[in-house]
């Protein structure tokens, strides 16, 4: 019962790092461009594979009880799904086993890493139980798999196809691959009734100038906009932007300032995003480009926050063609 845990007597640290996004659309980019193998593996029950630095105990399990000794209790040795520290356990876990094959660990991102060994390279990206290998050796990567299923209980998955719930579309011959989020798009549509909507031709309707003045005032305009599910919404949209979409960035981060006391115009705005998606769900990222030099473009409008009179400044760097980070 991790709810019960004591900070300090039953754990400290919880956090538990995971791989960037954009590292891992730097790392396809760079496969695409050096024709790299992407595989994937996944770990089946990662966190029981943490072990404990903190002495912990729980209640026997059901039908472990033995006739007089129903005092007793157990000891964990290893970590388990609920604690609070089951995360960094695991991930500390996994960090010592890799390393301990030759892997080193990226400096600034700790969830991937590299083997080079002449002409041989090879990345490792961890995702909390997923696993992406990156590399120009078949041998070396076969290897590493048959390695870490002899660690851990692994699934092999072959080439990627879903990363993240994000689509990868891989076309050798012409050194491309490309990212979607159709089917993603499709669960949000699905799950906010809006599936049968009309498709928009932009994410944000030209002339609207979002404010805290179109937040509800009377009670029964704030009681009404507690059945919207605002909140819900911008964070499933918010997850399609971070992986695939930067053409709604600056619109979700709009509707988002608004979270804490949305009107009906602010939800209006929320929904125009969401017909927009479903008119443009098939667009996909795409890296083909003839080279690994990466560009980046920055633009600031000037005060365009009606409410606090600031303004409001965005980025996109793309490589191989394609972007990968933007804000």
């Amino acid at each position: 019962k991790g709810y019960i845990q004591i900070e300090g007597i039953d754990y400290d640290e919880t956090f538990s790092p995971v791989a960037m996004l954009k590292s891992i659309r730097i790392l396809l980019a760079v496969a695409t461009y050096m024709d790299y193998e992407v595989w994937q593996m996944d770990i089946k029950t990662a966190f029981l594979n943490g072990n404990l630095q903190e002495d912990i105990y729980m209640q026997q399990p059901e039908g472990f009880i033995a006739k007089g000794r129903e005092h007793l209790v157990c000891k964990l040795n290893r970590s388990i799904y609920g604690l609070k520290q089951a995360s960094r356990s695991w991930n500390i876990r996994f960090d010592e086993v890799i390393q301990s094959y030759g892997f080193t660990q990226c400096p600034d991102e700790h969830c991937v890493y590299k083997k080079i060994s002449g002409s041989v390279v090879v990345f490792l990206v961890l995702y909390v139980d997923d696993i992406l290998h990156i590399g120009n050796s078949k041998k070396e990567l076969s290897d590493v798999k048959v390695w870490l299923s002899k660690q851990f209980d692994m699934k092999d998955l072959g080439e990627a196809g879903y990363i993240l719930g994000i689509r990868v579309v891989r076309d050798r011959k012409k050194r491309m691959l490309c990212l979607s989020h159709s089917s993603y798009i499709d669960t949000i549509l699905a799950r906010f009734s809006m599936q049968d909507s009309k498709k928009g031709t932009l994410p944000f309707r030209k002339g609207i100038s979002l404010s805290k003045e179109m937040s509800p005032k009377t009670p029964q305009e704030i009681e009404d906009m507690k059945t919207v599910p605002y909140a819900s919404t911008v964070g499933s949209l918010m997850y399609s932007m971070l992986c695939t979409r930067p053409d709604i960035s600056y619109v979700v981060g709009l509707v988002a300032r608004y979270q804490s006391n949305p009107g009906r115009e602010h939800w209006s705005a929320v929904k125009h995003i969401l017909k927009y998606l479903k008119k443009t769900k098939e667009y996909m990222l795409v890296y083909c480009a003839d080279s690994l030099l990466p560009l980046g473009y920055s633009d600031s409008d000037f005060q365009s926050d009606r409410d606090k009179s600031k303004s409001t400044s965005g980025y996109v760097f793309t490589l191989e063609g394609g972007a990968i980070s933007w804000r």
